[in-house]
């Protein structure tokens, strides 16, 4: 069993829910994905007449953990050391005369466990999108909400020009929804069944292996391997880099809202339920902990990357070396990726914003942020770069002399001869120069709320409902 399934679980205080990745990737599910494809594949060659029906269909009743004796499974892996024999031993035995040697017939290991494992991933992945689809609902709330919302926009962690918190929900939303089509893009590539026997030749099944495999996929609800080569691992090399990249903009909001939720920003807040406690020696500490999370978990998805790249290394016709480490690989990352994406819906339901905080923040540099602004209006009368060098000698000075830049720019002739002292009253206000942010954020908020829809159209859960 995987280390990843022990992986510890985030702390209880955050009290988010816990998505249920970790019990996908219990052992005990695996096997009854395993057991699924047992199932699959005799329905499949029952189909083409190469085992009896009575035999899929004894197969089929019986492949279910439930039914096994779970003390001679352990024993015989404690035995065999082998990955599925003691679970086919057990299906063998539990269907009986004359049908148990039917059991597991052609297939190797690597057909059954890989694909039962893809159709695990497929659980967890319909998570991930169930997830995102409540993040970013939650985020376009969250971009009306602060659609007109002044703050400073920072560039190299300098103020830079004013924009809106909503434009900043906006670019998360954005790439948020790229991750989504990715995911959906993959899929047709990712979950598909693989049944070419010892070394991927159907030698075992003769002519009809195709076709075996193909009916196979069908009950599975899946697609056939074009080629069921055992050393073929770039799609599960993707899902991983798919997952990393999900990561990295996760960890990236999870930075962000950390940044602003500092003492000196106090921009935003995550949500603090009442008991929280932040320090057991401090206790005015209130710490970002989902936030904290979410980074540790996006840099471990991150770090998987790596490991799935080198996995893809595979020698000969197959290498149980190489399939451990992707096995490792996946379900570290979907455990990750789990906790990562509940504690961000959780963030994004229950972020609070300080409107007023941000106003003042951006009125900490005196004017400066408006520079830009400025320039280009007095750059109409005198030219961009002259413009910009009159503005440039204003901005210094204020920033060095500690004075309101309005006050540097009346000082200055070369700006009175040629906006007067309420144009560059007019011109200091951060409210009145933040572009189209508050388009962009409405704009935003109908994908985010297209795509959940259309995430929760689509779920398996939904479709089950009805």
């Amino acid at each position: 069993m995987s280390t990843a399934s022990n992986r510890d679980e985030r702390p209880t205080a955050s009290r988010v829910r816990d998505p249920g990745i970790r019990a996908l990737y219990q052992l005990e599910n695996r096997w009854q994905s395993w057991l699924d494809v047992e199932a699959a594949l005799a329905r499949a060659q029952a189909e083409l007449g190469i085992i009896p029906a009575e035999a899929a269909e004894a197969i089929t009743r019986s492949a279910r953990l439930e039914l096994m004796d779970r003390a001679r499974i352990q024993e015989g892996f404690a035995r065999t050391g082998h990955t599925i024999v003691p679970l086919v031993w057990e299906l063998s035995r539990l269907v009986g005369e004359p049908h148990g040697g039917w059991v597991h017939w052609s297939a190797t290991t690597q057909n059954i466990t890989q694909t039962g494992d893809l159709l695990v991933l497929r659980q967890a992945h319909g998570i991930f999108l169930r997830l995102v689809g409540e993040t970013l609902l939650s985020m376009a709330d969250l971009a009306e909400r602060g659609a007109e919302m002044a703050m400073p926009g920072r560039t190299h962690g300098q103020h830079a020009v004013p924009v809106t918190f909503g434009f900043k929900v906006a670019g998360w939303i954005d790439e948020l929804l790229r991750h989504v089509q990715r995911m959906r893009q993959a899929a047709p590539r990712l979950f598909v069944a693989m049944l070419g026997g010892a070394a991927g030749t159907y030698a075992s099944f003769g002519k009809e292996g195709q076709q075996v495999q193909a009916a196979m996929a069908r009950q599975l609800g899946m697609t056939p391997m074009q080629v069921p080569s055992r050393v073929i691992s770039d799609h599960l090399a993707e899902n991983i880099c798919i997952l990393g990249m999900l990561a990295a903009t996760c960890g990236k909001i999870g930075r962000e809202i950390y940044t602003l939720m500092k003492t000196e920003f106090g921009e935003v807040e995550e949500p603090l339920p009442p008991g929280t406690v932040g320090s057991s020696t401090m206790p005015q500490k209130r710490n970002p902990k989902l936030c904290q999370d979410i980074i540790a978990s996006a840099a471990e998805i991150r770090s998987i990357v790596p490991l799935a790249l080198e996995a893809m290394q595979t020698e000969h016709e197959a290498d149980r070396t190489n399939s451990v480490m992707m096995k490792s690989a996946e379900s570290r990352a979907c455990i990750a990726t789990g906790d990562m994406l509940a504690r961000l819906a959780e963030i994004m339901k229950g972020l609070k914003l300080d409107p007023e905080r941000m106003r003042a923040n951006l009125e900490r540099s005196g004017g400066l942020i408006m520079a830009e602004a400025v320039m280009l209006e007095l750059g109409k009368a005198i030219g961009r770069q002259h413009a910009h060098d009159v503005v440039y000698d204003a901005a210094q000075a204020s920033f060095v002399e500690g004075k309101q830049f309005s006050a540097m720019l009346g000082a200055d002739k070369r700006v009175t001869d040629h906006l007067e002292p309420a144009a560059i009253g007019a011109l200091i206000d951060p409210t009145a120069y933040t572009g189209l942010c508050s388009q962009m954020a409405r704009d935003a908020a109908v994908r985010a709320r297209a795509a959940a829809n259309e995430i929760e159209r689509s779920s398996p859960q939904t479709n089950a409902a009805r």
